[in-house]
């Protein structure tokens, strides 16, 4: 039976993603409108709370993409679902739910750049480093982990276990 077992707190993840949202606010400053872009389906629920947190003027859109099958990267990336709203000459935010390779996000940032926002960032909750095989900008970094496969806060496996309000670590099998 599969079991999964708490890795980041329900508390932990919202104090760091109090300071995320400040830390975005700072950056952008006090008066910029910040839109943000979800990435579907996993950055959600971040960026949900995120965006409580940011304060002001925080509109958001959302972007589907596909880079895995099953629990490996393909490295070919595919956009499911494009942007409702056009970016041009807006503050945007990328927020991502984990940076990993960084094929995913170099992507999203080369085809967001060529629309001609104002400036764009990312922000991630969750960083592997050691699984980078790009150097990618992240410029808002909630936690960096190890290379752990991680479920919960709107993280999955097989469309499963978003709904934990915990990152938790799966251990064992169906």
């Amino acid at each position: 039976m599969t079991q999964v077992r708490e890795f980041l707190s329900k508390a932990d993840i919202a104090a760091r993603v109090t300071e995320l949202g400040a830390e975005i606010r700072r950056a952008a400053g006090a008066d910029t409108p910040v839109h943000l872009v979800g990435v579907l389906k996993g950055a959600f629920v971040f960026l949900a709370d995120v965006m409580r947190e940011i304060g002001g003027d925080v509109s958001c859109d959302f972007i589907a993409v596909s880079s895995y099958v099953g629990t490996q990267s393909t490295g070919q990336v595919q956009i499911l679902k494009d942007l409702g709203h056009s970016i041009e000459g807006r503050y945007v935010v990328i927020v991502e739910d984990i940076v990993d390779t960084g094929l995913t996000l170099a992507y999203l940032q080369g085809v967001l750049r060529t629309r001609a926002p104002k400036s764009l960032t990312t922000a991630c909750l969750l960083s592997k480093p050691s699984r980078r095989k790009v150097n990618v900008p992240v410029e808002h970094i909630g936690f960096t982990i190890e290379d752990r496969f991680v479920v919960g806060y709107g993280l999955d496996v097989n469309e499963r276990y978003r709904n934990l309000p915990f990152i938790g670590l799966v251990q064992g099998g169906d």
